[in-house]
């Protein structure tokens, strides 16, 4: 066997049992399953909570278990809708590095373990080739799932500036909403709240109705180009 190949296996099993332990010890999913034990988990690090509160986004990519919206509501409850805005892009861009890079260096074997091996093949052919465009397009689309495309993108030939700019670029709309409905819940003005709630709510289903259209839209580009 590759010498290589054996460092970076036995590098991945070790990670990942280290995070098991991580997780099991410090009870992290029973934390950030519920919100208000979050908001008091990241309360607790004050006057240094908003580098907490990043490192939570951080791990709600790497980690995909861990429910994104929660977190980025959670932002805007905490520091308003510009500020928990900025903290949460900072936290998710680190994260989907992250996610990206882990998976650059283990490759596959590592991807498997936190995405749907279905879901690594639908979309691993997409990523391969010219990808950009449609990792973009698949991060603007609502409900799909952000955090598990990182690590796929993460097996592709897509520059790591190229990545970071489409996650920055495709995570904001949805980032702002989120903080925003944070602040307004924060302020009492629960008719704010419905209304960005339904927008995004019908946005989301639009999203996910059409989005197998979207995908063969791509598709088809893509074997014109080809």
């Amino acid at each position: 066997m590759n010498h290589k190949i054996a460092y970076r296996e036995t590098l991945l099993v070790v990670l990942i049992l280290l995070l098991g332990y991580l997780f099991v010890h410090y009870r992290v999913y029973d934390i950030f399953s519920n919100r208000e034990q979050i908001i008091q988990f990241i309360k607790s690090f004050d006057p240094y909570d908003q580098f907490a509160f990043m490192a939570v986004q951080v791990l709600q990519v790497v980690i995909a278990p861990i429910p994104g919206e929660v977190t980025g509501f959670i932002g805007g409850y905490l520091y308003g809708p510009v500020m928990g805005t900025l903290y949460s892009t900072i936290g998710l861009t680190l994260g989907s590095w992250l996610a990206f890079g882990l998976a650059h260096f283990f490759g596959l074997p590592l991807v498997e373990k936190f995405v749907k091996p279905e879901l690594v093949q639908r979309f691993d052919r997409f990523m391969r080739k010219k990808g950009a465009l449609y990792a973009f397009i698949l991060f603007l689309i609502p409900g799909f799932p952000k955090d598990s495309l990182c690590y796929v993108i993460g097996l592709s030939h897509i520059p790591a500036g190229t990545f970071l700019l489409i996650v920055i670029a495709g995570r904001f709309f949805w980032t702002l909403m989120l903080s925003m409905t944070g602040d307004f819940a924060r302020n009492d003005e629960y008719m704010s709240v419905l209304v960005i709630a339904a927008v995004s709510f019908f946005l989301g289903i639009v999203g996910y109705y059409y989005r197998n259209r979207w995908l063969r839209w791509l598709r088809l580009r893509r074997k014109r180009q080809g």
